[in-house]
């Protein structure tokens, strides 16, 4: 029998928290067991694997994140609504470091995890309706919100690993690097044909 008052979305939320203090690559069903209180083979009965345990903070994650952007942007439009998601982005994943490697799998092409679908969509989904009030024609729609995501996640990834050493403050590059996407975004409307050959 499972603990009681132990439910999968605790075990979960433990996971979570667990991955940010250790790093998600860390995270074991033995360290999370004696997080919450029992031995790693009881834990099986809460929760099947290690891969459903990360798919299970990647959920949670992806809503956590969705929902700090969305709060954020609140209220904005344009650039405005640009740059407070850019921050919101880099807070939550310099605050939720292990819960961020979670976020980061792709959905499954075969649609078998419809949940992670739509909670992956969602988050998809606020990049796209902030970016539309930059007024990109449609076919650079997924172009821009792929370039926005790479340089948000290259920037904190490299923040996170400790890899800006110059002697410059870190909150005025990455203002820098926002307002040069923004300007970029609203500048590059190329409207060439991506069928033809190049």
């Amino acid at each position: 029998m499972p603990r009681a008052g132990l439910a999968l979305p605790a075990v979960i939320a433990a996971g979570a928290e667990l991955a940010d203090e250790v790093g998600l690559p860390h995270l074991t069903m033995a360290l999370l067991a004696e997080r919450v209180g029992v031995r790693t083979p009881s834990l099986y009965k809460h929760v099947e694997s290690l891969d459903a345990l990360r798919r299970g903070i990647g959920v949670q994650a992806l809503r956590e994140f969705g929902e700090a952007m969305s709060r954020d942007a609140v209220g904005r439009s344009g650039p405005d609504a640009v740059r407070a998601i850019a921050d919101a982005y880099r807070r939550w994943a310099t605050d939720h470091p292990g819960r961020y490697a979670a976020t980061l799998r792709a959905p499954a092409a075969d649609g078998a995890d419809e949940e992670y679908r739509r909670v992956s969509d969602d988050v998809v989904h606020i990049l796209f309706d902030v970016l539309a009030g930059l007024d990109l024609p449609d076919p650079n729609a997924v172009d821009a919100a792929r370039a926005l995501r790479s340089a948000l996640h290259g920037f904190v990834t490299i923040e996170a690993a400790g890899g800006f050493g110059l002697p410059r403050d870190v909150d005025r590059s990455y203002r820098f690097l926002v307002d040069t996407l923004v300007a970029g975004l609203r500048h590059g409307t190329d409207t060439r044909d991506d069928t033809a050959p190049r």
